[in-house]
């Protein structure tokens, strides 16, 4: 047991130097996927209610597409976080993170391919 911790804390210093390591050589592509993911998750989060309407609309969640305005958002929402909080899921926060963290890393991954391409 104590040797897999050890081996796991030995590939999460060699993961961290290494990346210490990427932005250090380009710091300038490094900030350009850094303001792309932090835009993108942005936008997703301001946007997070209107999906959560929408995934409501399409039937996602126990009440799918009986509610309308708030009340289709917070279940959206709530289902796309796992659930209610009374249900044991993440609730609305738990959406809203999830679509948050969704954006952000479509953000940094587009981002990343396009410097990857400028070479």
């Amino acid at each position: 047991m104590i040797d897999a911790i050890g081996d796991i804390l030995s590939s999460v210093i060699d993961t961290a130097e290494s990346v210490v390591h990427t932005v250090i050589e380009n710091p300038v592509k490094s900030a350009v996927v850094v303001a792309a993911t932090v835009a993108t998750g942005g936008a997703a989060l301001a946007a997070a209610p209107a999906i959560g309407a929408a995934a409501s609309a399409a039937g996602i969640g126990v009440a799918g597409g009986t509610l309308s305005g708030a009340a289709a958002s917070s279940a959206g929402l709530a289902a796309l976080g796992g659930g209610s909080l009374a249900a044991g899921g993440a609730g609305m926060a738990g959406g809203t993170a999830v679509i948050a963290a969704t954006g952000a890393t479509a953000g940094a991954v587009a981002s990343g391919a396009a410097t990857k391409k400028l070479g």
